[in-house]
């Protein structure tokens, strides 16, 4: 088995396929979900129906006590965590002058502080300065933080410009204690976050138009990267992030 990876928001979009991805290479996976009950408990039958270990666990990633409940959830059912995928993240198309507040609080609070307080609580079970056995962390970022991003999407970007400066610093930070850190910035990728927004219609147009490979991603072009970054593989990287972004 290649250890224990919990990645949030795992039931949809390009979680669920990190989530496929790494069972497929022998992780025991925790697939986080916050209201997607149904499809990651879809994901668990799949991965133990084909002999993989995987369990589903509901935690607001915008809530620190559910984030800690959820790491102790793991360590009782799987084992201490070797892999965070910190996946989770909402959008807010909106134009700053007309922003809400309180949606941009919740915005960082997802994206932002989520990502950090899971990363707190991985790294306090991977150490080895506090008797752990090292790990890996990968932040999912955005390609918007390199050129600011789609029509209306300034805040959401800035929030994945906070994510590159947080996996590069964290690097630096827990490298000593056998922990590496690294940040995938996928490009257009089919997924449900643009359902709510503009629609995969437009986004395809956009691709068209202004993605050198001329079409969006995948979800799982996403997660072959995630899970290199996380395997043997991957042992001499930290703290860099990867584009897939079809070189947009």
């Amino acid at each position: 088995m290649s250890g224990v990876m919990i990645v949030t928001g795992g039931g949809r979009g390009i979680g669920r396929a990190i989530v496929q991805r790494a069972a497929a290479a022998g992780y025991a996976v925790c697939i986080n979900y916050s209201r997607t009950r149904d499809k990651a408990e879809e994901l668990v039958a799949e991965i133990t129906g084909n002999g993989g270990s995987a369990i589903a666990v509901k935690a607001d990633v915008a809530d620190e006590a559910q984030i800690v409940s959820m790491f102790e959830e793991v360590d009782t059912r799987l084992g201490p965590v070797t892999a965070l995928v910190n996946n989770a993240g909402i959008d807010y198309e909106v134009p700053v002058r007309d922003l809400d507040v309180a949606r941009l609080h919740h915005l960082f609070a997802v994206n932002v502080f989520g990502t950090i307080l899971c990363a707190r609580e991985a790294i306090k079970r991977m150490a080895t300065s506090s008797g752990g056995a090292g790990g890996v962390i990968v932040n999912i970022g955005s390609i918007a933080s390199r050129y600011g991003g789609l029509p209306l999407d300034v805040t959401y970007t800035s929030t994945k410009g906070a994510v590159d400066g947080f996996t590069k610093g964290l690097a630096r930070e827990v490298g000593p204690d056998g922990i590496r850190v690294a940040c995938v910035r996928p490009g257009l990728t089919r997924t449900e976050i643009f359902d709510d927004g503009m629609g995969m219609d437009e986004v395809n147009e956009i691709a068209r138009k202004g993605v050198p490979l001329g079409r969006v991603g995948e979800p799982e072009e996403v997660a072959n990267m995630v899970v290199w970054l996380c395997s043997a593989e991957a042992s001499y990287v930290t703290g860099f992030t990867y584009d897939v972004s079809g070189g947009r």
